[in-house]
């Protein structure tokens, strides 16, 4: 398949990837975890303790597996990761209406999607977006992401409606078919990245030179192939460097809070009298957020400076936060996801974003992977300590005040990010190490 040469004709590319990330780990699977939750609970019996601890599974498997999935991304493409992932994904996530009471198929189940999990997501893909947009890369990223914030609004009320018309089992037979029909065709027809991409980072520095250039410019928004595969960090430069250690330390921070809040939103609204359905609303509006938040996001990360677009908009999700220890009305609990929602769609712009642009292609995804990894960890313990401290005191309004402070501290850390220039061709570059 010959691939696009012009701007315009490059935009399939982000279509094929919307479709894939709006089917994701990070989508369905995430967004619709706690409406599960609630059905496994009444009937097995299992605490909301128990039953969270099969995301942490999930979110420390995924962390395990990242940075090798990055490394083997940088070097064979990302499609050859991505198909293989999204196909054992669709199937895994069926089979999910075959639960038994015992926990253990639960836990094993979930490390599996975790296993492919990122393989599925937006991080497989960034990459071949990063490589096809230079100029529009925040907002091309952003709409990738986007596939994210629409899966978010629709899976939540779609898993409660399968779930009233046919059951629980059968909403995770057809959310399964729906992954498979969503997330192989279209990647596997159109996502590829530049052909040079693939193969530069076996080269030597000096042979790279010779590569001719993409018929794209910087002045059509699009990266030329003979500088943007292997310009940038070693993977050892930039983790040593202050940007990606103040990335990863409010990744932490934020993946802690954000996905504590998402695991357990649902069973916390309905605790307070909301119905089912509301709180399925609830859910979906979130997602809305998210995704109006990245499409905003987006946009903004190409003209203004990134760290302080992603502090204020941390800020806002930290308020939420505090709002919804008190959401007693519906629409307050509204305006709570809202606010949730932003910081959310905020955090998947900027991270790329800030990784392509403080270090370069050359380990992008190995880099990524490794900010995948302090996410997930993060993340698993996020739901896990909902579940023990409402197990413990009936009542999640403490920890929703101590996420609302994290989430705060990660706001100020972007404040103090310093400003990002031309990103350095390096001494381990130049050797083809």
């Amino acid at each position: 398949m010959t691939l696009p040469t012009t701007t315009h004709r490059r935009w399939p590319i982000v279509v094929a990837a919307v479709s894939g990330v709006f089917v994701s780990f990070g989508s369905l699977l995430i967004f619709t975890f706690g409406i599960f939750l609630s059905q496994w609970t009444k009937e097995f019996g299992w605490s909301r303790g128990e039953a969270s601890l099969a995301f942490t599974v999930a979110a420390l498997t995924v962390a395990v597996f990242s940075p090798a999935m990055g490394r083997l991304m940088d070097r064979r493409g990302a499609r050859v990761v991505i198909l293989p992932c999204m196909a054992v994904y669709g199937l895994a996530f069926a089979s999910l209406g075959f639960l038994t009471p015992h926990l253990w198929q639960l836990y094993a189940m979930f490390f599996l999607l975790g296993a492919v999990g990122n393989g599925t997501s937006q991080f497989g893909y960034s990459r071949v977006i990063a490589a096809w947009f230079d100029k529009r890369r925040g907002f091309a990223l952003a709409t990738v992401m986007a596939g994210v914030g629409t899966g978010a609004i629709v899976f939540p009320w779609l898993a409660e409606r399968l779930i009233e018309g046919m059951g629980w089992r059968a909403a995770y037979f057809v959310l399964g078919a729906v992954v498979l029909l969503f997330g192989i065709p279209l990647t596997a027809w159109f996502v590829r990245e530049p052909a040079k991409t693939v193969t530069v980072n076996h080269r030597s520095n000096h042979s790279l030179k010779s590569v001719p250039p993409s018929q794209g410019s910087l002045e059509d928004g699009v990266v030329p192939l003979d500088e943007a595969p292997h310009e940038g960090m070693s993977t050892r430069e930039a983790m040593l460097s202050y940007p990606f250690l103040a990335i990863l330390t409010a990744i932490v921070l934020i993946s802690l809070s954000t996905n504590g809040v998402i695991g357990h939103l649902a069973p916390l609204l309905t605790d307070r009298g909301f119905s089912s359905q509301q709180a399925a609303l609830v859910m979906s509006l979130l997602g809305a957020a998210t995704l109006a938040s990245r499409l905003g996001t987006g946009y903004l990360l190409d003209v203004l400076f990134a760290p302080r677009v992603a502090a204020s908009v941390f800020a806002f999700s930290a308020a939420g936060m505090w709002l919804v220890m008190g959401a007693q009305q519906f629409w307050v609990a509204c305006l709570a996801a809202i606010a949730i929602g932003a910081g959310i769609g905020a955090e998947a712009d900027v991270v790329p974003y800030l990784l392509s642009r403080y270090f370069g292609l050359r380990t992008f995804s190995e880099l990524y992977g490794y900010t995948w990894s302090v996410y997930a960890v993060a993340g698993a313990m996020g739901p896990l300590v909902m579940g023990r401290v409402f197990d413990q005191l009936h009542s999640y309004r403490t920890v929703l005040l101590v996420f609302g402070g994290l989430m705060s501290l990660a706001a100020l850390l972007f404040c103090f990010m310093p400003h990002y220039g031309r990103v350095p061709a390096t001494a381990e570059a130049t050797s083809g190490n």
